[in-house]
């Protein structure tokens, strides 16, 4: 959980335009609202909101309900609903392993070849099992090779630096079909006082990497402690430290994708099978399964409804992304493999149809880009998302989805909200101008509501004390207000 918590990281986007024009708003918005979005300089007209029981389509209230507005990282509703619909709670990744020659006394005569179908959840933990479980199926020594076979989404056009041109941000990590450990290093610092050093470890490791085992301990707060530490990680065997680490710091982690992504893999594969106490004559190397090759067993991923859980917790950008992929993968099964850019338009298409399912004519405006909302493109209106939420809530899904989301003021990307503590499950988005949240929201009477506030401003980020002040006032039944 820790990991997935570290490398849950969000980007920035951009501010909003209006899909089609909006009609002016049935009520006023609650004053305690109104207040925050003025106390942060944030317009009025840059709230959409949505609010209604979630056993009726009436009463509703709405404030530029209908305007397509980006929702960051809340579209995550989208696509692990359509998951959870789809392919159903217990739904898994298997991830097939191979062997190409006999087995004789631990000795294999051949390679072993780890065929990748897009699990999201293979973290270093979960490799090292899989590694685990092939010396359990009586490989000890490799003769041959390790083949990674990511051929299942083949590479696209895309680069981790498109987005926002910070390719070293986990958030940045572009799906495979054979991804492991989000493909980040995960850098710890321990201040030693006596030694007057930070004491460095990195997790996991990768063959041929080497870090600097210590960094001197700086004076000074914390401020940009990152920065002030001087890394140079662009070579993908050696990261060196020219700076300090703030003594003030205590210790600390620091997430990072691998500056060379597409040897990730190998590096982890070629380390953990080591560590493991396995032994390999040949290379790991990427490459595809042959035709004579024979399954040794199939390693599965744990059920979709974790999967979801990890995703919408901890606003996992990437795995959404594995998800997203996913779903095209699972629906055209009978194709060959095709490049990731090919599966993200087969995907997109599919996304549409199921909204469109779902909602009708609502899901016209709808604009799918990616699974995870990490686009500027992306836009939803307030009324369809909230329209969503009332149609999973009667889904045989809902318990599931709903357990999945931030619980206010107590865990994943809310536990900081200032919101009532236990009252909401809400999704979160956080972009450069755009802040939103989008869920259920249990009242005082006991009613529960559906949510959905989202801030499209270049101050958004000044706004979020707007959207607690959303959830408060659902907590105290609008049903019953003035």
């Amino acid at each position: 959980m820790i990991r997935l918590a570290a490398l849950a990281l969000v980007a920035t986007s951009f501010a909003p335009v209006p899909a089609q024009s909006a009609p002016a708003p049935a009520w006023t918005l609650p004053p305690a609202v109104a207040a925050a979005l003025a106390n942060a300089h944030v317009p009025a007209s840059a709230l959409a909101l949505w609010v209604q029981p979630v056993d009726a389509a009436k009463p509703s209230w709405g404030w530029n309900p209908d305007f397509g507005v980006n929702p960051a990282s809340v579209f995550k509703l989208v696509t692990t609903s359509a998951a959870l619909d789809t392919l159903g709670p217990a739904w898994t990744w298997k991830t097939g392993v191979y062997l190409t020659g006999p087995v004789r006394n631990g000795v294999l005569q051949g390679s072993v070849v780890i065929v990748g179908t897009g699990d999201p959840s293979l973290v270093m933990e979960r490799v090292w099992l899989l590694l685990r479980q092939l010396r359990d199926a009586g490989v000890r020594d490799i003769r041959g090779d390790i083949v990674l076979d990511h051929s299942g989404f083949a590479a696209g056009a895309r680069t981790p630096a498109d987005f926002d041109n910070a390719p070293s941000e986990p958030y940045n990590v572009l799906p495979d079909a054979l991804l492991m450990n989000y493909r980040s290093v995960t850098l710890s610092f321990q201040p030693d006082a006596a030694g007057k050093v930070a004491r460095v470890s990195s997790e996991p490791p990768l063959a041929g990497l080497r870090v600097d085992a210590t960094v001197p301990l700086g004076k000074g707060g914390c401020g940009d402690w990152r920065g002030g530490l001087k890394l140079t990680s662009g070579d993908p065997s050696r990261w060196r430290f020219d700076g300090t680490y703030p003594a003030a710091c205590g210790p600390r982690n620091w997430p990072l994708a691998y500056p060379e992504p597409a040897s990730y893999e190998r590096r982890l594969v070629a380390a953990l099978w080591r560590e493991v106490g396995g032994k390999l004559s040949g290379q790991v190397h990427d490459g595809t399964l042959p035709p004579d090759a024979t399954l040794a067993f199939t390693f599965e991923s744990p059920q979709l409804a974790q999967v979801v859980r990890d995703i919408n917790k901890f606003s996992n950008n990437t795995m959404a992304e594995q998800l997203f992929l996913t779903l095209a993968w699972n629906a055209n099964a009978e194709l060959s493999a095709a490049a990731t850019d090919v599966r993200q338009e087969q995907a997109r298409a599919m996304l549409s149809q199921w909204l469109h399912q779902r909602l009708g004519v609502a899901a016209d405006d709808v604009v799918v880009v990616n699974g995870s909302g990490l686009a500027r493109e992306t836009r939803i209106s307030a009324r369809a998302l909230g329209q969503l939420l009332q149609s999973d809530w009667a889904s045989p899904a809902m318990p599931e989805l709903m357990s999945s989301l931030p619980i206010a003021g107590m865990d994943g990307t809310l536990r900081r909200s200032r919101a009532p503590a236990g009252r909401a499950h809400l999704k979160t988005g956080s972009m450069r101008d755009v802040v939103a949240v989008a869920g259920y929201v249990l009242a005082d009477s006991g009613k529960r509501y559906i949510l959905v506030a989202i801030v499209n401003d270049p101050n958004a980020g000044a706004a979020r004390p707007a959207l607690d002040a959303a959830i408060d006032w659902v907590t105290h039944d609008p049903a019953t207000q003035p």
